[in-house]
């Protein structure tokens, strides 16, 4: 009963692609994990979306954006850590995960190994639940 508005979905791939990439250079998520995220915002978006409202594109738009922005709240930052730290962080994990060394990540990023530490340790901790029983 929702291949129509399956299809309505996969027809606006590219916008899922671009908001993907933009939320991508913005965090350590890999872009490919966003995509599919923003996908499923889409095929939320044209399940609900009643053409008489106006053009899919925006109302498609928020859905995707929403959902990326909802998986990134539930599993996003334990602290509170400034944004240019979440930019030095994405950036210098990026670097490192395209075989850049630690030393040439540091100096590219103009920090010292001990600020790199104190910034990767903030980035990295995680809310982690324990069931009760």
């Amino acid at each position: 009963p929702h291949a129509a508005a399956d299809a309505l979905a996969l027809e606006h791939r590219d916008l899922a692609e671009k908001i993907a990439g933009n939320f991508a250079r913005r965090t350590v998520h890999p872009k490919e994990d966003l995509l599919q995220i923003a996908m499923i915002g889409l095929i939320k978006a044209a399940r609900r979306y009643d053409p008489s409202r106006g053009p899919f594109r925006p109302y498609g738009r928020a859905y995707a954006n929403g959902e990326i922005t909802h998986f990134l709240r539930d599993n996003g930052f334990l602290l509170k850590v400034p944004p240019t730290w979440r930019e030095i962080h994405a950036r210098g994990q990026r670097m490192l995960g395209s075989d850049v060394s630690l030393a040439a990540m540091l100096k590219h990023l103009r920090i010292t190994r001990q600020q790199w530490q104190t910034i990767l340790e903030a980035c990295s901790a995680r809310i982690v639940s324990l069931q009760i029983d």
